[in-house]
């Protein structure tokens, strides 16, 4: 007999123990494919590639982009087909010499540049959509990294707990053994007990706000919200240098938000002219051609063509066209203060927002480099003369608890520099970088 998965001579195998041997390999790798790690950067470029309220966006600004050829074309011409002055005692085409049949062509031609102006007006319009397409795509980002990086605290807080639980657990095993030999009180090993009980409780809680992340991130990325989400043990961390002046100017320069905002505004401003120019009476051309029947005795009645010109007048202007005007001038009053309000919101919350991280940065090194470093060896300590009964049960407890959670406020300060940076990003339009 050969041992399993050892080299055998092909005629010693049967067909069946190749196939089961191929049917293992395949699943295998379909394990392994569905257990793939979703990065940080998998997680952005599957949310932006399928995304559906992008797409929704995106064919909004397409459908405005057709709209400027339109409003810059003239308007349709008209043709006409008339049957003029036919006597209602015979209905005859030839007894009247003014009954004739009659054919023509009229175009509106609008005030010069009104057109122009209008395709000025729907193209800023446009544009303006298709900044709001990055305004969502900064939003729908920051989202994503947002979520990534819950989860990826829920993972890391997951473990404390987890570590935590073997240290209890070793705890508890050392207070019996001491207890057994009356070394130790039985309270130690109950409390012990009582702390591992809420561990786990603390871990269930977390395990059910990830899973809860976890369908958040999948409908971000427009999965299935049961789709398993494993995210990798390390990720990069960016803590660069900010100063709020600088970012403040990056944000007037590179924010899609602002951009919208004067684009619209221009279009407000467009649409005044527009306004003014109606104003002005547009003309309408016509030509018409007249067919004569011939009289009833057989002669002849010569055709008549024609050409007429016309305009509107615009009488009612105070109603109309100055009221139009009035309209527009509000419109543009309602963008100049949408544009400062906007002005003055991503400002407020980029200090606010770099305030915050400048905060959780100073945690993060004050918990890396001294908090922990000195709990462990305070824990390290108190744990080596608890066995001799050199240490207070309820220090060390208290210790090991208060490591467990100065190591969860380590992650969660980390977690938190890493979403400030992602809504510091989507406020200036562009991702923040290393130092």
């Amino acid at each position: 007999m050969y041992p399993l998965f050892y080299p055998t001579p092909v005629d010693r195998v049967s067909w069946p123990y190749w196939a089961l041997c191929c049917y293992l390999l395949i699943f295998i790798g379909v394990v392994h494919a569905d257990e793939a790690f979703l990065s940080l950067e998998q997680a952005v470029e599957l949310a932006q590639a399928g995304n559906p309220g992008i797409s929704e966006i995106k064919a909004r600004a397409e459908a405005l982009a057709a709209i400027p050829s339109q409003e810059g074309a003239l308007p349709d011409p008209t043709l006409n087909f008339d049957t003029l002055n036919v006597p209602t005692n015979s209905l005859s085409l030839r007894k009247e010499d003014m009954t004739m049949m009659d054919v023509g062509i009229s175009q509106t031609i609008p005030f010069p540049g009104k057109l122009a102006l209008k395709e000025q007006a729907a193209e800023q319009e446009a544009l303006a959509a298709a900044d709001s397409v990055d305004v969502a795509r900064l939003r729908l980002v920051r989202d994503v990294k947002q979520t990534w990086w819950r989860l990826f605290y829920y993972d890391r807080a997951i473990n404390v707990i987890a570590e935590s639980e073997q240290f209890f657990q070793q705890l508890i095993d050392t207070a019996q053994s001491r207890y057994k030999v009356g070394q130790g009180q039985q309270q130690d090993v109950m409390l012990a007990q009582l702390e591992l009980s809420k561990l786990k409780d603390e871990k269930i809680e977390l395990i059910s706000m990830r899973h809860s992340t976890g369908i958040q991130i999948n409908t971000l990325l427009s999965r299935n919200s049961d789709t398993l989400v494993k995210l990798p043990d390390q990720a990069e961390i960016k803590t660069p240098v900010l100063v709020v002046a600088e970012l403040q100017a990056q944000a007037m320069e590179h924010s899609p938000r602002f951009e919208q905002h004067h684009k619209m505004l221009g279009a407000a401003k467009t649409r005044i002219e527009i306004a003014e120019k109606d104003f002005y009476p547009d003309l309408t051309l016509g030509a018409g051609y007249a067919v004569r029947q011939n009289t009833p005795s057989g002669e002849s009645r010569s055709d008549f063509a024609s050409v007429k010109l016309s305009i509107n007048l615009p009488i009612y202007a105070e109603q109309k066209q100055a009221k139009a005007v009035d309209q527009r001038n509000s419109e543009l009053l309602q963008e100049q203060y949408a544009l400062q309000d906007e002005h003055n919101k991503v400002h407020g919350e980029i200090a606010a927002n770099t305030a915050q991280y400048l905060h959780a940065k100073q945690r993060l090194a004050l918990f890396e480099h001294e908090i922990i470093p000195q709990a462990q060896q305070a824990v390290s300590s108190l744990m080596a003369g608890y066995p001799v009964g050199k240490t207070d049960f309820s220090n060390l407890l208290r210790t090991q608890l208060s490591l467990f959670q100065y190591q969860s406020q380590y992650w969660k300060s980390l977690v938190e520099t890493q979403q400030l940076l992602a809504e510091l990003s989507n406020l200036i339009g562009k991702d923040l970088t290393h130092d």
